[in-house]
């Protein structure tokens, strides 16, 4: 049974929401700010988390900034219907995805579904062929699916489970081309719909992290219009 943290303001939304998840068959944790939620996460992590952006005390981008200090949990973001700038922001952060409110709750379910299942894949060897589950070297990069483990030039790099996947994708076939469509289709179950903008932040968040670990990090080009491509280093 997975463990799914709900953190929003809103008893109403921690009420209704709970009940729905625990009905699914999720064990469920509400809070109703983000401190309290880090002060429970740091005796144990939950197996994913749903955070609302706009809380008191500690709002949902400053928890998914203290949480990413620590681990790579999948996060799903509520945001109002407006918050397109929250929504980027969030996804550079390290957020796996976004929900708008107001929300249906069958949508929740099913993308915290896709996730897990995305999760589980990169974690068991039961879901993947043989070849999919060695390591896999491009000349600087090591990534290994098992252990969920990504290295550069020996350097720990440490990506959520949308930002291993993208990466994997990219890095399996150097030189070669994948849409943001494609590329959609490896984050993401068919079920769950995105737009460009949320590749476009993932690929940002990912960089980024590449290039903590060596500065010079260019692996990873942009073809305008086109899509992205893994040149091998």
């Amino acid at each position: 049974m997975s463990r799914i943290a709900l953190v929003d303001d809103d008893r109403n939304i921690l009420t209704s929401v709970s009940m729905t998840l625990e009905a699914e068959g999720f064990e469920v944790e509400t809070y109703n700010d983000g401190q309290s939620a880090l002060d429970a996460f740091s005796r144990q992590m939950p197996d994913l988390g749903v955070f609302d952006i706009k809380m008191p005390r500690m709002d949902g981008m400053d928890l998914l900034q203290r949480v990413r200090q620590k681990s790579s949990v999948p996060v799903i973001f509520l945001t109002s219907k407006d918050d397109e700038i929250d929504e980027v922001l969030g996804l550079r952060m390290g957020a796996d995805d976004y929900v708008r409110k107001p929300f249906s709750q069958r949508l929740l379910v099913e993308r915290i579904r896709a996730i897990l299942r995305r999760q589980e894949a990169i974690a068991s060897d039961e879901t993947e062929t043989p070849e999919d589950t060695q390591v896999m070297v491009r000349g600087n990069l090591s990534m290994d699916p098992l252990r969920h483990a990504v290295k550069w030039n020996g350097r720990d790099v440490t990506l959520t489970v949308t930002e291993f996947l993208l990466l994997q994708a990219l890095a399996q076939r150097p030189g070669f081309v994948k849409s943001r469509d494609q590329l959609m289709d490896v984050a993401y179950d068919d079920q769950v719909y995105v737009d460009d903008r949320t590749i476009d932040s993932h690929i940002k968040r990912l960089r980024k992290k590449m290039r903590s670990a060596d500065p010079e990090f260019s692996a990873i080009e942009t073809l305008y219009g086109i899509g992205y491509r893994y040149n091998e280093e």
